[in-house]
């Protein structure tokens, strides 16, 4: 008889009768908004700034098997932005910086998602803010708890690139390097297992 042949049918065998491990396949959609957070910190004149923005909306399909067929969506509006004081977010919401009357939203949509292993992804897509839109790179945690999917990731942007701070502030008063984290939390939509393949 086939050596090869009856390995995997004594493999399929224990699978069958629950002897071997199997890969527990979750599905994560509809980004909960009251529960997810979006943060940015930069640096003005030495001391470093915290801020919220505290409206968003998000679409999201992600399957922890297939992490490569996953999408989302994120949408953010700019003049919910919280800097700290009342000040700061009049200025912010200006045209030299996001100019939230001619454009109020930040727009962020995936084009591919890559497995790094341990839960980690990177989410590679384009983002739109100030009518430029730029590639962005975003590496992402995923923790399970509770049935539901959190995203925690973080990312460098460069505000020159979309135009954000000219005139006088395009000097060195505000840092060039905006960082950007969030957290995204999505309920498990179904779950279902699946065997683990050899060499995964």
């Amino acid at each position: 008889m086939n050596v090869r042949f009856t390995r995997l049918t004594a493999v399929a065998a224990l699978f069958a009768a629950g002897i071997l491990p199997v890969a527990e396949a979750v599905e994560y959609a509809d980004v909960n908004t009251t529960a997810s957070t979006i943060s940015f910190t930069y640096d003005q004149m030495g001391s470093s700034v915290y801020g919220t923005f505290s409206r968003f909306q998000g679409s999201l399909y992600f399957d922890t098997v297939r992490p490569e067929s996953a999408h989302a969506r994120l949408i953010i509006e700019l003049d919910s932005i919280d800097a700290g004081s009342s000040d700061a977010n009049s200025e912010l919401k200006k045209t030299a910086w996001f100019d939230t009357a001619a454009y109020p939203q930040a727009i962020f949509e995936s084009t591919g998602v890559k497995d790094l292993g341990n839960n980690r992804y990177q989410i590679t897509g384009n983002l739109t803010l100030r009518g430029k839109t730029r590639e962005v790179v975003v590496p992402v945690l995923l923790k399970a708890e509770n049935a539901i999917g959190i995203f925690d990731g973080q990312l460098t942007l460069k505000r020159s690139d979309f135009s954000i701070g000219e005139g006088e502030f395009a000097s060195g008063m505000v840092s060039d390097d905006i960082n950007i984290r969030f957290r995204m939390v999505a309920p498990q939509r179904s779950d279902h297992a699946l065997p683990v393949t050899e060499g995964r």
